[in-house]
């Protein structure tokens, strides 16, 4: 903070001990603080960011410093840079926005044993009369100073964009002479895809919807080519560059890798109402176009008039978008990517479709909690049946959803009779073992463990559940539980054809993994000698 000389019109600076306004310490090194006027605000600026203030300053019992009022301009500067003196960057830390105090500054946070001559002397304090008019935040996106971010334009709403998501973009791209790099009115990209220009996929996924912000970008996060929008410069940019980019987020839309293996993906062209999802088992109401790779449409139903109706989960659509309507809401427009591996009984030779898909509107199926026995026993025979249907012709994750839900039925028998206890027991344990077994074939293979134990702890000589376990827990190398469940499983049953091979699996892993460490432990030795 630069000292100037002392002038008899500026406006004076209230002493402290002069002063009925409350007083507080900040920090341990004998900053203190009297706030003049509230902040209209909850909250402070942070470290980096571009503040604004009114300021006015003295030496404590002397001379007065500089004063922005009597400029009548205001001083800017970034925070926590040491811009201005340590006492103002811990001082404006703690203060909001429209807030006015007066900081008593040590000598120790101000110019210390050397002052600032010839106003300044040593060891002095001073007292500043500090307001701070508004700050712009500066965020470093990269953690290393590579691309620091400026928002010029606040966005609406709370949301970001995700790494999956889809964005929409305009941006212009100078150099520091103010050479034009690049600019585009308008460019779409995935946030997660290799871009162009690192700095922008970075930013993106801090900026809200209609935010405009500035970047300051160092070479190495700046543009690779220039291949995407215009430009006016060759490529000829020595390394030593850097950027200020102009990056406006227009929108984006949503993208749900609904399989986890980007197999089916949902990109959200118009958001639906409320929270609300169809369940397995709802009745759902559609209209939907299916489209090949060249755009050609092979398949189309429903209309605004007469909706396509059918029950979820219950094979009446193809898998992939059976899976997908599960995650939309009433109202939703969506593009629905299906691999074809999920297009099972669709004539189709490409490796991937698209839907143009809408969700009118669903019902649902009455909840369980709302049955009375009977009811939730024969939902649960019901369900765990269209489970076995669905297994033998290998549909394992439907399948499996069957059995889940069936499970739940009969999960809560508080209400039940003694008798009926005992077959919602039986029922819930067959629901569980045939679940695992969907696991096991889904690669499941922690889940499918853990299935079994619940068994296991209701029947602990269950033949099918230790069996079902010793499989799971061999695919993951739990090789000693797995040999402790093959053990109890052959002294129950010792003739079990189904165990015996299991057990055969887990000697051929566990020479597998002698031999291993025999190898490791040879390399080391001979490393050693």
């Amino acid at each position: 903070m630069a000292a100037t000389p002392f002038n008899p019109h500026l406006e004076p600076v209230k002493d402290r001990e002069n002063s009925e306004l409350p007083e507080k310490e900040i920090g341990k090194q004998g900053l203190r603080k009297q706030i003049f006027k509230e902040g209209n605000s909850w909250q402070t600026p942070s470290r980096g960011d571009e503040v604004e203030v009114h300021f006015s300053g003295k030496i404590k019992g002397g001379a007065s410093l500089d004063s922005s009022r009597d400029r009548g301009t205001p001083f800017r500067f970034k925070l926590g840079q040491c811009e201005v003196i340590k006492g103002w960057d811990e001082g404006v830390a703690t203060m909001k926005k429209g807030e006015r105090a007066i900081f008593t500054i040590p000598p120790n946070l101000a110019y210390g044993e050397a002052g600032s001559p010839p106003l300044i002397s040593p060891h002095s304090t001073l007292i500043f009369d500090i307001e701070v008019i508004s700050w712009i935040t500066i965020r470093d996106i990269t953690g290393d100073g590579g691309t620091l971010k400026k928002i010029t334009r606040q966005g609406e709403g709370w949301a970001t964009p995700r790494d999956t998501d889809e964005v929409l973009v305009k941006y212009e791209a100078r150099l520091e002479n103010g050479v034009l790099v690049s600019k585009s009115e308008g460019e779409e990209f995935h946030v997660n895809d290799d871009y162009t220009c690192p700095a922008i996929s970075r930013a993106v996924k801090t900026m809200r919807r209609g935010e405009i912000a500035e970047l300051a970008v160092r070479f190495s996060y700046g543009f690779k080519e220039f291949a995407k929008g215009s430009t006016n410069i060759d490529d000829g940019i020595l390394p030593s560059s850097n950027f200020t980019i102009q990056l406006e987020l227009l929108s984006w839309k949503t993208v749900i890798d609904i399989t986890g293996d980007r197999k089916v993906v949902k990109k959200i062209v118009k958001a639906g109402e409320g929270f609300d999802h169809p369940r397995e088992g709802s009745l759902v109401k559609v209209i939907y176009c299916g489209k090949l790779e060249d755009g050609s449409i092979f398949e189309r139903k429903g209309s605004e008039e007469e909706p396509y109706e059918f029950v979820c989960l219950e094979d009446q659509i193809n898998e992939g978008l059976d899976r997908a309507i599960l995650t939309m809401k009433k109202g939703e427009k969506a593009l629905v990517t299906v691999g074809a591996e999920y297009l099972p009984n669709c004539d189709v030779t490409c490796s991937s479709v698209n839907y143009e898909f809408q969700l009118l509107e669903f019902s649902k199926e009455k909840p369980y909690w709302k049955m009375d026995m009977l009811e939730k026993m024969e939902a649960c025979e019901r369900n765990k049946h269209d489970g076995n249907v669905l297994f033998k012709a290998g549909k394992f994750w439907q399948a499996s959803r069957k059995y889940e839900k069936a499970a739940k039925y009969v999960e809560f028998d508080h209400s039940f009779a003694d008798n009926e206890k005992r077959e919602a027991k039986a029922l819930s344990l067959s629901c569980h073992l045939n679940n695992a077994a969907c696991k096991l074939k889904l690669g499941e293979y922690v889940e499918a463990s853990r299935l079994c134990t619940k068994v296991l702890e209701a029947d602990p000589s269950n033949i099918k559940a230790l069996y079902r376990r010793a499989q799971g827990y061999v695919k993951i190398s739990e090789l000693e539980k797995a040999e402790a469940d093959i053990k109890t499983a052959l002294r129950i049953d010792p003739n079990n054809r189904d165990v015996k091979l299991v057990h055969k699996e887990l000697r051929d892993k566990q020479r597998e993994y002698v031999k291993y460490q025999s190898e490791v432990f040879s390399t080391m030795f001979t490393k050693l000698g």
